[in-house]
This record gives structure tokens, C-alpha cells and sequence, in this order.
């Protein structure tokens, strides 16, 4: 008896496999060509093969490492007396502001990098540009990388410390989504979370910032050695994600709530020092670049600031004044890079001298 004929689908399935691996192949080799040309292109690429991701997050922790010292609550807060050129210390840990003669209480500054003056040399901050305005100390306590919830952390401790005469609170609506994680550009921090209808501190005692070999993903460990990978991120513009090592331990939206509770802190230390407190809110320069992400930052800075109000504490929207500088660029000709240049920072100053209690005058 013949035997059965052998069914053909077997080998269609088998000769659709083989099309999707001579495919996927071809893909593969198109891509280490890409990657071998954009290499020859760069030259030095060709003899060295670093993880990408691997070196910015090292080369951010050195520079950190450097300037920053761990602390067991803030996560880490300015080493004392470090200087290179264009920016210094004091023995406090404050970013030098420069000398005025004057008995009068100062007034302490607390806030992320736009407090403590990235980009600019210690005299371009607006700190220090607000302190030659009105002829009295003003301590630049701000600390680059901070979350809303670790300026008023540094707010608490340091108004403690230097029995300030006003404490000027300066934020950008970043740093309200920064209390929703519990490790920011590679550095822990400590964060806020509601217990019932109280807030609770975590992840205190802070742990030092981690050895950034740790921290790559599988992916990280893998496409971080692709140049062609590195160079299409970074034309789109996709690296903040890709080289941040962020850790969010909060949803989304969840940092508003805990930023608006946050202003009840300031409202009882306000209370309890005599010091009344300025809020003052800030804006990246994307904000003037893109209108979408523009509508979603004043709607967190408004709603921040409208809590501030209903606090009892001063309030100062930069938004308007920025809006309207003259100038072929517009406000965006008050940044450097991602921060205030000299000159923007002293635009700030003057808000603030103007918006600044009468006490501090």
C-alpha cells in the first residue's frame, strides 16, 4: 500500500521562516554597517568602543562627587570651601555671593540649580546679583538637581541654622515632579509620601549615591556600545531618559499633591521663625520653545503657587516679565544652554527686590 503523500505546509512554514531570518539578518548587517560608517566618520570611534550611557553617568558622578558631599537627609548638599574657577564654597556650603557691609540679618536663598547658578560664575548668580540690589547678605543656599521636597527640607534646616531675616523659596515645575522619585540623575534623595492624610518622610537616612556601573538596565549594558544608537537619540533629542538614572517610586501627577502639602511645611516655619517666606517660580527655556510642554509647566507652577497663597506665604510669577523681554530671541536670550545667563539671572533679581517684604529692605 502507497504510502500517504507528505503535507506541504511544513515547508511553507519553514520557507516563511527562513524569509524572516534572511530578514531579520539583513536588518543586522545594514545596521553594523551604519554603525561601522558613522564610526570611520567620527575616527576615533573606530579604535575605541565605550558604553555611552556607562561614561556620561560616570563622568556626572565624578563631577557630583566633587562638589557635593552625601547627607543623610537632603541625599547630598555642597562641600564646604570647594572651589575651581568661577565657582566657590564658603565654610557653610553656601555658593559665594560676594561681600557687603552690612549688620543686617541676611536673607537665605533655598532652591534647585537655577538658585545655585549653573552656567554662570558665583557673581552671575541672581543671589548674589539680588544681594548688590539691596545692599544686604543674601546666602545662596540652592543646590543643583533638587526636588521641591529637598528645598524645603534645606529650607527648614538651614533657616534653623543662619536666623534669616526673609527665606526666598525659588522652584520650576520640574522640581515637582522630582518628588515623585526617589533617585534623581544618579544621586538618592529623600521623598514625601501621604500616610492617610499625613505626609511621611522616606528613604531616610539617605543612601550614597550608587556606583553607576550598577545602575545600566539590560539595554543600557547593551545598545549603550552602539555610537549610531547614541547619535539618533541624541538628534531626537531622546537622552534625558536614556543617560538620567532616575528611580520614580511615586505616580505621575502624585507630586503636585505632595508639592501643595509641602507649602504647610513652609507656612509653619514661617510661622515659627518670624521669617516670611517668598515663593518665586522659575522657567526652563523649553517653556519659550514648545507650547504644549509651556501649557503643562504653568499649570503645575500655577496650581504650586495658588497653594503658596492659600498658605499665607508671598507669591512671585516670573512668567509675565520673562514673556515680555525685548530682544531679537526673546526670552530664550536670558539662557544659556538649560540655565539663566548673567543677564537673565538679573532680571530675576530685580523681581525679587521688588517683590521682597518690606522687612528686607
Amino acid at each position: 500500500m502507497p504510502s500517504p503523500p507528505v503535507p506541504a505546509k511544513p515547508r511553507r512554514r519553514s520557507d516563511l521562516l527562513g524569509r524572516i531570518g534572511l530578514v531579520l539578518a539583513s536588518i543586522v548587517v545594514a545596521l553594523l554597517v551604519l554603525e561601522l560608517a558613522l564610526r570611520a566618520w567620527s575616527i576615533e570611534y573606530l579604535i575605541k568602543w565605550p558604553n555611552f550611557v556607562l561614561g556620561a553617568r560616570t563622568v556626572l558622578a565624578q563631577r557630583e562627587n566633587s562638589r557635593f558631599q552625601d547627607d543623610p537627609l537632603l541625599g547630598y548638599v555642597p562641600r564646604p570651601n570647594y572651589a575651581v574657577p568661577g565657582i566657590s564654597f564658603d565654610s557653610n556650603g553656601f555658593r559665594r555671593t560676594g561681600t557687603v557691609p552690612s549688620p543686617k540679618r541676611p536673607i537665605l536663598a533655598v532652591g534647585d540649580s537655577y538658585t545655585y547658578g549653573d552656567e554662570v560664575t558665583d557673581r552671575e548668580t541672581w543671589p548674589a546679583q539680588l544681594q548688590q540690589r539691596i545692599g544686604r547678605p543674601v546666602l545662596n543656599a540652592g543646590v543643583s538637581g533638587y526636588g521641591f521636597d529637598q528645598t524645603v527640607l534645606r529650607a527648614e534646616q538651614e533657616a534653623e541654622a543662619t536666623h534669616p531675616a526673609v527665606i526666598v523659596v525659588s522652584f520650576i515645575a520640574d522640581d515637582i515632579r522630582r518628588t515623585e522619585m526617589r533617585r534623581m540623575w544618579g544621586a538618592e534623595k529623600p521623598y514625601f509620601d501621604l500616610q492617610g492624610d499625613s505626609l511621611v518622610l522616606r528613604n531616610v537616612p539617605v543612601p550614597p549615591r550608587p556606583d553607576p556601573r550598577t545602575t545600566l538596565t539590560f539595554w543600557q549594558r547593551t545598545l549603550g556600545y552602539s555610537y549610531l544608537f547614541d547619535f539618533v537619540l541624541h538628534r531626537l533629542d531622546l537622552l534625558y531618559n536614556w543617560f538620567g538614572d532616575h528611580i520614580r517610586v511615586l505616580p505621575p501627577g502624585r507630586g503636585q499633591e505632595i508639592a501643595c502639602r509641602l507649602t504647610e511645611h513652609l507656612q509653619a516655619l514661617q510661622s515659627r521663625t518670624g521669617a516670611p517666606i517668598l515663593m518665586v517660580a522659575q522657567y526652563d527655556p523649553v517653556v519659550w520653545q514648545d507650547p504644549a510642554f509651556a501649557a503643562e509647566q504653568r499649570r503645575m507652577t500655577l496650581g504650586l503657587l495658588d497653594c503658596a497663597r492659600r498658605h499665607d506665604l508671598a507669591v512671585l510669577d516670573t512668567f509675565d516679565a520673562l514673556a515680555a523681554t525685548a530682544g531679537k530671541d526673546g526670552p530664550r536670550g536670558l539662557y544659556g544652554r538649560w540655565h539663566m545667563n548673567e543677564r537673565g539671572n538679573d532680571v530675576i533679581a530685580q523681581l525679587i527686590a521688588t517683590a521682597l517684604p518690606h522687612k528686607a529692605h
